[in-house]
């Protein structure tokens, strides 16, 4: 059975701390659902140009936005890559939302086949795994040849172990890490002749999605790569021949990068939202969003029922409310039953 090597460093620990963090702000404030709209919308559109940037389409975001908005019967090829990816990402928001995205190859085949619709000369090509080698050269300079993946009579076998991973490990490894461990492993495997990347980021998203991580429609970690492409490919990406590589290669770099972007692009996220934002100047900690949490559950909550999940003591339990009272993320209520607290909408 396949099993990546990589550290969980401390560098790794705060960056997935500071992603919880960054989710309890957003998930603490009720967004409306048509500023839900709004940035799922524009997280979509930002996926599709940055991802399909990455691979060297030269549309600008304001030319993908005008793509996604019109109807063109008569489109370029830079263009069809553009709705290609969209209907692509929209088709896998309905899946995971529905409970029926699956962590197989026949999902990513999918994908690939999506992102790669009447783009390749091979039809074959589209939607399934490669039969033919495969290098990888640098973009500068053509002739000089980077990378070279497995061999196309291993990818159905590396494939069919990294999935099984995945499946195997959905409830023991945090979901950035897993996802970060799939994502580079695939690019490494570069199962298809075209669309491995594009593919690789959808399935990622997917697998976010599926691991329950609620806001996975509202950011675009592909907008983090695209920013600096070289860094991303130097950490997605190995130099020399895999079989030379195999025994020797180190999620830890890769696994810490990816995990700066989901944090960079949350945080891009915070931004956009002035209520949210306020919240960044007061840190909460995971006692805090215990309170949230139950009130998100059960509608309210009582000193007595926060000292039912809590070891706190009554003074601490007090100042928590407080806290929260203060940057206006609760309120108090009284009643028959004494003093009770409530999101404050």
């Amino acid at each position: 059975m396949w099993k990546p090597k990589y550290t969980i460093t401390n560098k790794l620990l705060r960056t997935i701390r500071e992603i919880g963090e960054s989710i309890g702000q957003l998930n603490a404030h009720s967004l409306s659902t048509n500023n839900l709209s709004k940035l799922e919308l524009n997280a979509r559109e930002i996926s599709t140009f940055a991802s399909t940037s990455i691979e060297g389409n030269p549309l600008l975001l304001t030319d993908v936005r005008r793509v996604l908005k019109t109807n063109k019967k008569n489109i370029r090829d830079t263009e069809r890559e553009i709705l290609n990816y969209n209907e692509a990402l929209e088709k896998l928001y309905k899946k995971v939302e529905e409970k029926k995205f699956k962590i197989n190859t026949t999902s990513l085949e999918e994908i690939q086949k999506s992102v790669t619709n009447q783009l390749l000369e091979n039809p074959e090509d589209c939607g399934n795994l490669r039969t033919a080698p495969v290098l990888i050269r640098n973009p500068r300079k053509i002739h000089e040849v980077v990378f070279i993946p497995p061999d196309a009579k291993d990818i159905k076998n590396l494939m069919d172990q990294l999935m099984e991973f995945i499946k195997k490990n959905i409830d023991n490894i945090d979901p950035i890490i897993l996802s970060g461990i799939f994502h580079k492993q695939c690019v490494i495997i570069h199962p298809f002749i075209d669309g491995n990347g594009r593919s690789t980021r959808l399935f990622t998203t997917g697998l976010l999605g599926t691991m329950e991580f609620n806001l996975f429609k509202i950011f675009s970690f592909e907008n983090y790569y695209n920013n600096n492409i070289s860094k991303y490919f130097k950490a997605v990406g190995l130099e020399g021949d895999y079989y030379e590589l195999k025994n020797s290669i180190d999620f830890t770099y890769w696994l810490e990068y990816f995990s700066e972007g989901i944090l960079d692009e949350l945080k891009r996220v915070i931004k956009t939202i002035p209520s949210v934002q306020n919240l960044s100047t007061h840190r909460l900690e995971s006692h805090h969003y215990k309170i949230i949490d139950f009130i998100n559950e059960k509608g309210s909550i009582t000193q007595r029922e926060y000292a039912n999940i809590s070891t706190r003591s009554l003074a601490a339990r007090k100042l928590d409310f407080e806290k929260l009272k203060s940057i206006g993320l609760i309120k108090s209520n009284s009643s028959g039953r004494g003093i009770y607290y409530t999101k404050n909408i």
